[in-house]
């Protein structure tokens, strides 16, 4: 409050800072203090349609003005009057003219009791309309083109909310008005339907709608007596909070909650709409195990006693380190603790990996190598407060789409954003520089930005003086950088590396974020450490609006991560090889536990091939599909004595299992998500486990308690109890203070989080600095010759990783099948059409894809996804990994293209 006095139907009331008078009102007297029907909490004050009108004199018996008061500001002395007779009769006459143009099929309509045209008419006292009601200019033609997007613009009010929520939230641009005056209407693109548009469903428009003009085919905002329960998405790292309605055990619909920091009322159509996997026909049901070559169906108590056997035969036999364990980033923290827990403190080793390595491994070892801690440092909201964001190797608004939303506004608002990446994606086309580099070469790209900051004298000299080390070795490291070689390999200027220099080191706040397009090189880790270094040169780390900000892919890949689900780290990044955290570990677990580093995903690949690793337990990843080297992923599943796999469906992993086990989807389930702001927010369970599947951590506790060691059954609020004893930063966090809302971590004992890591000092003491040159990956040194083309992999908005559950929702509607892009001059040369199929090989393998030629990669690039098992992409991928981290390289594959037999097939 500013001190400053307003009066409020003659209260005296104070004043907030920067409030319209609906806020002002609003406050004093709950949301329904003033009607309205084209204003909502996220969107920007419009004022088209004045039932939110008031009153308003400068001395108390004054002469009034009439305003609106969603755009009004309120101001000091201010006399403002809601429901004087002038404005209960302005809005009736408003609300009269809108019902002339309206259907009056209220106990029909799907929003009846929860439309706020019909809320506002009895606000208002609507009892019959005075005018002619003539023919409806819109009829009743409805559009249900889309799988999931609905409209009928006869129910249409003209309020523009759907259009400013395409515009203000998503950033679009698809919906408009059109026409003028009694012929004005709604319109997708130029006039056409929801599923001819450029739509990215995200459902934003369906959920501004205050009518049923536009919704969707969930009817998500009907009331059916539905109980609603807040969860978060099982989908990116971007961790969505959602609002879940069910009925009778069924799940009807999602919406977003407006009131959720990481997403304020938005989410994307995978988060919003991709939901029915849940209880689709393909889930697992009940436990399997392989007999006489096939899987069979088993109880819980028989699968429990076999796996058990054979565990303890292969560890009596082999040792402990011939078993491994992957867990998953689709579970939560809980569940992903009691996964490396039993891995090390029941059978025994340190053998436990998880996605983190194939994604954002070299993240966390770059940023602690630089600042001691491999997580976000900033938050999201601080989009906000920046003046220039930097993205590199990442596609938000394919990958995160809400984050990507944000850096979109931020983009358009015409502040600077720069985009290093080799395809033109969609921030490239908003942004002040891209720089379209050759994939495989961001450390030269990256050092040339470095020298260029030096060399135009906009490091922070202060900074690095007083936080940081390393920088005089540093400095003279890259002062001798050969500028034309790293042009020649990059394919990226001098003069373009020059202006991104100067307009990232000269920028008050700069904010970098990267993805997977920076970590899955062979040069992963030195590429992260340079955008850390990057971060340390100009000084922006450590307050709002600047930072680095990895874009985690999975739902849960920072959280499985801080769990331990590494084979370095314990629970909380606790070395495994130090006698004192080793000490510290027995003493919890009461159990001895493993002295030496674990087997990483690759290396488990490469000891059950060698005959070392016996027994793997997968759970929730489908390493046939998505790992690289697909013959070699299934030659080491094939070599082990037991695989045990803990999934939904029967994904191409399940296939090669010895055991299945039915594991629960995040709508079945309690626990915690930590997300890429390093948010734990709660998991609540929505509906009990679909068939006689169970809770995936309530599994591991029941082979837990079966090998031996005693763990109490599954409840998430107990198992963060534990974690908090031994995780640091997990201190002060319990599932209560969590609240609906989330802590970012660190949490202090007094529940207090943080919002900003490295304000004073580093986790390490001091930033460190490292000079690392560019180095050609092996894949391009010994294969180019033959395999003229570089392939990179990416993501598609509609689907996630293998596509095990997007593919079983409307998603597979519009977009129903990978594609390979390639630019038209290479199409021109081959004598490829759209839609053709073509052959791409390379020294491991072959696949066969359609050609989609698209100017969104350069010459001698292509690009495609491994969300269909049809395809199976990852035949073609290499075993080549970041040098430190050991992630694939995803991104740089050799390859040679060739037209295919089979049908032609225009996309």
């Amino acid at each position: 409050m500013n001190g400053k006095i307003a009066y409020l139907n003659d209260k005296p009331c104070h004043i907030g800072k920067n409030e319209t008078i609906i806020e002002f009102a609003r406050r004093q007297n709950g949301k329904d203090a003033i009607p309205t029907l084209c204003d909502t909490p996220n969107l920007k004050p419009f004022g088209s349609c004045r039932v939110c009108s008031v009153d308003v004199a400068v001395k108390k018996g004054g002469k009034t003005k009439t305003l609106a008061s969603c755009h009004t500001p309120v101001s000091e002395g201010m006399y403002i009057y809601t429901d004087s007779e002038n404005i209960q009769r302005l809005r009736k006459n408003v609300v009269e003219l809108v019902l002339t143009d309206h259907p009056l099929d209220c106990l029909t309509c799907e929003v009846n009791g929860n439309c706020e045209l019909q809320t506002v008419a009895a606000r208002v006292g609507i009892r019959d309309v005075r005018y002619p009601v003539g023919a409806n200019h819109l009829g009743r033609q409805k559009d249900l083109s889309h799988p999931y997007m609905t409209s009928d613009l006869s129910k249409c009010i003209n309020c523009y909310r759907c259009i400013r929520a395409c515009d203000e939230i998503q950033g679009q641009f698809v919906l408009s008005m059109a026409g003028r005056g009694f012929d004005s209407k709604i319109i997708k693109g130029l006039d056409s339907s929801f599923m001819d548009s450029d739509c990215v469903s995200c459902g934003a428009c369906a959920q501004a709608c205050p009518t049923s003009a536009i919704s969707d085919v969930f009817e998500s905002k009907s009331i059916r007596n539905a109980e609603i329960t807040r969860t978060i998405c099982t989908y990116c790292g971007v961790g969505c909070n959602l609002d879940v309605s069910k009925v009778g055990g069924k799940i009807l619909s999602i919406q977003s909650p407006l009131d959720a920091s990481a997403n304020g009322g938005h989410t994307c159509l995978k988060g919003r709409y991709s939901f029915k996997f849940y209880d689709h026909q393909d889930r697992l049901r009940n436990p399997m195990i392989r007999k006489n070559g096939e899987l069979v169906e088993s109880s819980w108590d028989e699968t429990y006693d076999f796996i058990a056997s054979k565990l303890n035969a292969i560890k009596a036999e082999h040792g402990a380190d011939s078993i491994a364990g992957i867990s998953s980033a689709r579970c939560t923290n809980e569940e992903n603790y009691l996964m490396q827990k039993f891995i090390r403190a029941v059978i025994g080793t340190n053998n436990i990996d998880g996605c983190a390595r194939i994604c954002h491994s070299p993240t966390a070892l770059g940023m602690q190598r630089v600042f001691g801690t491999g997580a976000a440092t900033n938050s999201i909201e601080d989009i906000q407060d920046t003046d220039c964001v930097l993205i590199i190797g990442a596609n938000p608004t394919v990958a995160h789409p809400v984050t990507g939303a944000k850096l979109k506004q931020h983009a358009m608002s015409g502040k600077t954003t720069i985009v290093i990446d080799p395809r033109r994606t969609e921030m490239a086309n908003y942004a002040t520089l891209h720089l379209p580099l050759r994939p495989g070469t961001n450390v030269a790209v990256l050092n040339m930005i470095m020298y260029y900051i030096i060399d135009e004298k906009l490091a922070d000299l202060n900074f690095i003086e007083r936080r940081t080390e390393g920088f005089d070795s540093f400095f003279n490291s890259l002062n001798k950088l050969d500028l034309t070689e790293m042009e020649e390999v990059s394919g990226i200027s001098r003069g373009l590396a020059k202006e991104a220099a100067i307009l990232y080191a000269s920028a008050a706040n700069a904010m970098s974020f990267h993805g997977l397009g920076v970590t899955e090189h062979s040069q992963g880790t030195f590429a992260v450490m340079q955008i850390a270094d990057l971060a340390l040169l100009t000084g922006n780390i450590g307050r709002r609006g600047v930072g680095v900000n990895p874009l985690r892919g999975q739902n849960n890949v920072q959280g499985s991560a801080d769990m331990g689900v590494q084979p370095h780290q314990g629970a909380g990044y606790l070395d495994i090889t130090n006698p004192d955290v080793i000490s510290k570990y027995e003493d919890f677990y009461g159990v001895r536990m493993p002295h030496h580093v674990g087997y990483k995903i690759p290396e488990m690949f490469r000891a059950a091939i060698e005959n070392k690793l016996k027994a793997l337990w997968i759970i929730g990843e489908d390493v046939v599909q998505t790992d690289p080297n697909t013959q070699h992923v299934i030659k080491a599943l094939q070599s082990t004595e037991l695989l045990i796999v803990q999934e939904l469906f029967m994904t191409e992993t399940a296939k090669y299992a010895d055991v299945i086990l039915p594991g629960a989807s995040f709508l079945e389930k309690d626990g915690t998500f930590t997300n890429g702001e390093r948010r734990v927010q709660r998991v609540n369970k929505v509906v009990e486990p679909i068939g006689n599947a169970k809770g995936d951590g309530q599994i591991i506790i029941d082979m837990m308690n079966k090998m031996g060691y005693a763990q109490a059954d599954y409840s998430a609020k107990t198992m963060l109890e534990e974690i908090a004893q031994i995780v640091p930063f997990f201190a002060g966090i319990t599932w209560d203070n969590l609240g609906e809302d989330g802590k970012q971590w660190p949490v202090s004992k007094d529940g207090t989080d943080t919002q900003i890591l490295h304000k004073e000092s580093f986790t390490r003491g001091l930033g460190r600095f490292e000079f690392n040159p560019f180095r050609e990956t092996n894949e391009l040194i010994s294969h180019s010759e033959d395999y003229p083309f570089i392939l990179t992999t990416n993501r598609r908005l509609e689907h996630y990783n293998c596509g095990a559950m997007t593919r079983r929702t409307g998603n597979i509607i519009i977009n129903p099948e990978d594609v390979l892009l390639i630019n038209p001059e290479d199409a021109k040369n081959n004598l490829i059409s759209n839609g053709d199929l073509l052959c791409v090989e390379s020294p491991r393998g072959k696949v066969d894809i359609r050609a989609k030629i698209s100017d969104e990669v350069k010459a001698g690039i292509l690009s495609s996804t491994f969300h269909f098992p049809e395809i199976m992409l990852n035949n073609v991928t290499s075993n080549e990994t970041d040098s430190e981290a050991l992630c694939p390289e995803y991104k740089v594959v050799a390859v040679k293209i060739r037209k295919s037999k089979g049908k032609h097939k225009k996309i």
